[in-house]
């Protein structure tokens, strides 16, 4: 028996759907890896809005990015040798990217040019970046989540201080990290672990580690888990579920309020930003049909760029 009442339902409806002129085929070694046997025409992520009200998204297997304007049109960016899951936009208009392959990217908007930021960590590689956030300060948050699970639980979590250049290991022991975002109070850094269903609560210390770590909320389970995530002004969390055609919508202690369904027959809610007049609109990749989603909420979402 649950301790709370079930979450009310809110729904969406499709802000826009990669048009077919950007349809791939199938023919990728991404989707061979991931979804033998499919034809996948697109697998978007990472949305995250500029200052001027576009949206940006990934396209992992294809190594795109696109950017989407506030009436729904596509431009093609950027297509390269990578695959790009998380994408975050700096202030200063940077484009930073989780790339799978190749790390830590950034993407230059306008001429569309790519440079590598981190790829290693002491010269060893990483197991596959996934997402990335950046704190009030500008300290950038990423999950390098790889092929971890709950068979082999050593997906890591890092923070890297871009002006001292100084890279850190938080945690090496998650089952698939994936989206992440900090607290209201910037206390305390909130992970996905998709393959636990679970959300954990990584304290910040003073001396930027952490400790007690633990976990903050409990999944519904199903083939995947939490994946992207988002915060409102008032602290609520918003979470990705990868395979159930929903986000759930968590208070600041962890007490379910919403559950924002899928309006389309897709499964694949991979990642959400806020955005729209007064930042109060939802937008969530739908991987699985190339649609973005849209729902209007009560709240304001937090700015996902960096303040600096």
């Amino acid at each position: 028996m649950s301790l709370y009442p079930p979450p009310r339902d809110l729904s969406t409806r499709v802000f826009s759907k990669l048009p077919e002129a950007f349809w791939e085929d199938g023919n990728s070694d991404w989707v061979r890896a991931n979804k033998p046997g499919q034809k996948i025409k697109s697998f978007l992520e990472g949305p995250s809005f500029d200052l001027q009200g576009n949206l940006y998204v990934t396209d992992i297997p294809y190594g795109r990015i696109f950017r989407i304007d506030t009436h729904g049109h596509w431009t093609l960016v950027t297509q390269y040798d990578g695959w790009p899951n998380g994408l975050k936009i700096h202030r200063d208009g940077r484009i930073f990217i989780a790339d799978y392959k190749q790390g830590i990217l950034t993407l230059d908007p306008k001429s569309g040019a790519l440079t590598p930021l981190l790829t290693h960590s002491r010269s060893e590689g990483f197991k596959g970046v996934n997402d990335l956030f950046f704190d009030a300060a500008g300290k950038l948050y990423f999950t390098d989540q790889g092929q971890t699970g709950q068979q082999d639980p050593s997906g890591r979590v890092y923070s890297y201080d871009l002006d001292k250049q100084m890279l850190n290991c938080l945690i090496a022991n998650g089952p698939s990290p994936n989206g992440l975002v900090m607290d209201l109070e910037q206390k305390a850094l909130l992970v996905a672990m998709t393959r636990g269903n679970a959300v954990w609560r990584l304290p910040i210390q003073t001396d930027g580690g952490t400790s007690k770590v633990g976990i903050f909320a409990a999944m519904a389970g199903g083939v995947s888990g939490a994946d992207g995530m988002a915060l409102d002004s008032l602290g609520n969390l918003y979470v990705c579920d990868a395979g159930n055609g929903c986000v759930w919508v968590f208070d600041p202690h962890a007490v379910p309020l919403y559950r924002i369904r899928s309006c389309t027959e897709g499964r694949t809610l991979t990642n959400l930003a806020f955005g729209g007049e007064g930042n109060r609109q939802l937008f969530m990749t739908d991987s699985s049909t190339s649609t973005i989603l849209v729902a209007d909420l009560e709240h304001s979402g937090q700015p996902m760029f960096s303040h600096r």
